[in-house]
């Protein structure tokens, strides 16, 4: 247990000295919120994977791979499918317009390209990204005091309120650039526990030989992938819901807005390649060392315990202590960049550009870590009272996030027609119907992973709208 604290103390004094190492930037909107838009590659690459992943990664996509065995790998197709395709057809030109248009945030590309004078766009984006951060923040704060509470004892509520002042505490001080900068350590420590905690299971459990003598006796189907096609259309719906998981990587802003942070075009193409090479070992050792956990350790009452089980029982303290630091990683590297993002939907999005505040930008970066610290106690008060479904949270919000965005975004960057209008109705419909779904069809379409629809209705009505309200302009510049 000492060893434990002491790693986890000494993981927090590195997060303390990139923090006051990145404060001088925090003095502008553009630093405090995009590092003033000059990281490098590998500083990107692995900020939009920490970023991308959370505790669910480490939590809940083992325990996934527990539960169901390889059928679980569909969802790493899916992720590194989401992921690539974000990476190829998104961050380059996303990059380019937002230098173009000057742009801080999401919002801020969404709305460049049209004369918003009613700030409609920005008005339902800031709206959308508020509800569904909340959300996010809260589920991870969640889970960070439940990991806590499992490595080293401590109470849960005191475990949120350690984890939230660590996250809130870095992100105040030094920005995105600090955010950045700790989620590339975060990064790697994820990518080192995805590693050996696999490969340590599999040697436990004999070798993959043993790992699939042992799922063989529990039961045959957790060596298929298409083991649940055997139960008809259900089965094929279950395989594209864990494909589609992926979908909203083209979508969540917390994640796009890496891009625009990229010191030049060529330094987004280096780190594509790095993104998904490191993806492959997220994904694929996450599932891994579920089903070789589940060869180690059966009966489990709560799947999604299998992680930190294989660390505390496979290792001495002082490493199950890193393990510890790698999930909490996994945790901040989410919340963290989840704070800013709501931040500067408040700061940028409401008070510069929609209340046309006045204040100097000093004054408004100050506001904005303000405001960082008051959505951070918000996620506490939602987190404090222990929800159980933690994870089924952070797939809504995220499937909610990229279903908003994701249509309307590849609009923008793709389509010469899009308007107003089609943008303002793939961003509804988009929300909306992945949100409805969950609430009135998702049991009746055997459990459809909602992001599909919502991703489907967004691209009708952005491109079908586009459609219907595009007219040329004299100037033949398109809509205004």
């Amino acid at each position: 247990m000492n060893a434990t604290i002491g790693v986890l103390l000494g993981y927090l004094v590195v997060l303390a000295l990139l923090a006051f190492w990145s404060r001088k930037e925090t003095h502008t909107l553009s630093g405090y919120y995009l590092a003033g838009k000059k990281l490098p590659f590998w500083v990107v690459a692995f900020s939009a994977n920490a970023t991308g992943e959370s505790g669910w990664l480490l939590l809940g996509l083992t325990g996934m791979g527990y539960l169901v065995g390889a059928q679980a790998y569909w969802v790493v197709v899916g992720e590194i499918l989401g992921v690539a395709a974000s990476w190829g057809f998104i961050s380059t030109k996303l990059k380019q317009l937002g230098d173009q248009t000057d742009s801080i945030t999401l919002p801020d590309v969404l709305a460049a390209k049209f004369n918003d004078s009613l700030p409609l766009i920005r008005g339902i984006a800031v709206a959308i990204i508020l509800v569904m951060v909340t959300t996010y923040v809260t589920a991870q704060m969640v889970a960070s005091g439940k990991a806590l509470a499992g490595f080293v004892g401590m109470q849960y509520q005191t475990g949120v309120l350690l984890g939230a002042v660590i996250i809130i505490g870095y992100t105040f001080i030094g920005g995105y650039k600090a955010v950045s900068y700790t989620d590339v350590v975060q990064g790697v420590l994820m990518l080192l526990g995805l590693i050996l905690v696999p490969a340590a299971a599999i040697y436990a459990a004999g070798g993959w030989g043993g790992v699939q003598e042992s799922l063989t006796n529990q039961d045959p189907a957790l060596l298929n992938m298409f083991s649940v096609t055997s139960q008809g259309i259900s089965g094929w719906v279950i395989i594209l819901s864990f494909v589609g998981i992926g979908l909203p990587f083209l979508g969540v802003p917390q994640l796009l807005i890496r891009y625009m942070s990229a010191r030049d075009d060529g330094e987004v193409r280096k780190a594509r390649v790095m993104a998904i090479i490191v993806m492959i070992f997220f994904t694929g050792g996450a599932v891994t060392a579920g089903i070789a956990g589940r060869a180690l350790f059966p009966g489990l009452e709560d799947s999604e315990t299998i992680f930190p089980t294989i660390s505390n029982n496979l290792f001495p303290p002082i490493i199950s202590g890193l393990l510890l630091v790698v999930v909490l990683a996994a945790i901040m590297s989410t919340v963290d960049s989840l704070l800013l993002l709501a931040s500067s939907a408040i700061v940028r999005d409401t008070m510069q550009k929609m209340l046309g505040s006045k204040k100097s930008e000093r004054e408004l970066s100050a506001y904005g870590k303000i405001v960082t610290i008051i959505i951070g106690v918000i996620g506490i008060t939602f987190a404090i009272p222990e929800a159980q479904f933690i994870f089924w949270f952070v797939l809504f919000a995220w499937s909610g996030l990229g279903a908003a965005f994701g249509p309307a975004l590849l609009g923008i960057l793709y389509y010469r027609k899009i308007t107003r209008a089609g943008v303002i109705a793939g961003m509804l419909g988009g929300f909306l119907t992945s949100v409805v779904w969950v609430l009135f069809f998702k049991e009746r379409t055997f459990d459809l992973y909602e992001a599909i629809p919502g991703f489907i209705a967004g691209f009708v009505l952005t491109w079908g709208v586009s459609f219907l309200t595009w007219r040329a302009p004299a100037t033949g510049r398109g809509e205004n």
